[in-house]
């Protein structure tokens, strides 16, 4: 008696599974370098489990540093025009608040027409577009199973997308101190479908900023060491609240609490997040 594995002998639910293991559960984005750095000499590959990064930092001048200017996010993009300039000036700004409230942790950060140790400027090289069908139907499966079942459920792994940035700290004689080179895809368990081509990208623009603030604050390669715990002015601006220091008003506030539910849902970031506060 022999016996014979056969594709029509699986459960149509077994199936699903099978196909959706063998889809790559996070998006590749590679390094994208563009034009905006005033150096790309001396950059050193690093990154985490998720991060593709390549980056250089000089801690002796970065560490002497006491006060932050912030220069708007630009954008370089090959396909900005796929893009809803609203949502790609949102992730702009995210970026620009991640790294406030980041940077607010050692500088102090002073308003854009105050002379500071460090100019600080970020450039969006590369948006990996979500599929807004697929996040679509990620965000109805998996409300309707957490709500069913009290537990959540990975995203589908399709159309999912991605953020390449690069950034660079320059001192008060024109030198780059640090830079960073980075880019990030969506993955299926940890990043919420949006319904929105910005949507994956607008949520990893937090991560960016981060790890570039965590670089200048420790004047070191923020993928080595061990995780801080937030500082409370950090959770306070994340919730909403206002931020450390008044020059960071110019980003907007975060989406705090109605953000995280605009985020559950699967609802564009134009939902909840303003963006950038009017000029005064």
């Amino acid at each position: 008696m022999t016996s014979s594995f056969r594709l029509t002998n699986i459960r149509p639910q077994t199936a699903a599974v099978i196909l959706l293991a063998a889809l790559p559960s996070c998006a590749s984005v590679p390094l994208h370098q563009g034009t905006s750095l005033s150096s790309y000499k001396d950059m050193a590959a690093s990154g985490g489990s998720l991060t593709k990064a390549k980056l250089r930092v000089d801690p002796a001048s970065v560490l002497v540093a006491r006060t932050v200017r912030i220069v708007p996010t630009s954008a370089q993009l090959g396909n900005s025009g796929a893009l809803d300039p609203k949502g790609l000036a949102l992730v702009a700004n995210a970026i620009d608040r991640a790294l406030c409230t980041g940077l607010s942790d050692r500088f102090q950060v002073v308003a854009a027409n105050q002379p500071a140790d460090l100019v600080v400027h970020a450039t969006v090289t590369d948006i990996v577009p979500t599929n807004r069908t697929a996040a679509a139907t990620s965000a109805v499966a998996s409300l309707g199973t957490s709500v069913a079942l009290a537990i959540p459920i990975p995203r589908i792994p399709i159309g999912l997308g991605g953020l390449s940035v690069e950034a660079e700290a320059v001192g008060q004689d024109g030198a780059q101190k640090a830079a960073m080179l980075w880019s990030r895809g969506a993955n299926m368990l940890t990043t919420k479908a949006r319904i929105s081509s910005v949507g994956d990208a607008y949520s990893l623009s937090s991560a960016f900023g981060g790890d570039f603030s965590r670089m200048l604050v420790r004047g070191q390669d923020p993928f080595k060491g061990k995780p801080a715990i937030p500082s409370i002015q950090k959770i306070k601006a994340s919730l909403g609240g206002d931020p450390k220091y008044d020059a960071c008003k110019a980003f907007g506030s975060a989406p705090g609490l109605t953000g995280a539910v605009a985020g559950q849902l699967g609802l564009p970031p134009s939902w909840s997040d303003k963006g950038a506060a009017a000029p005064q």
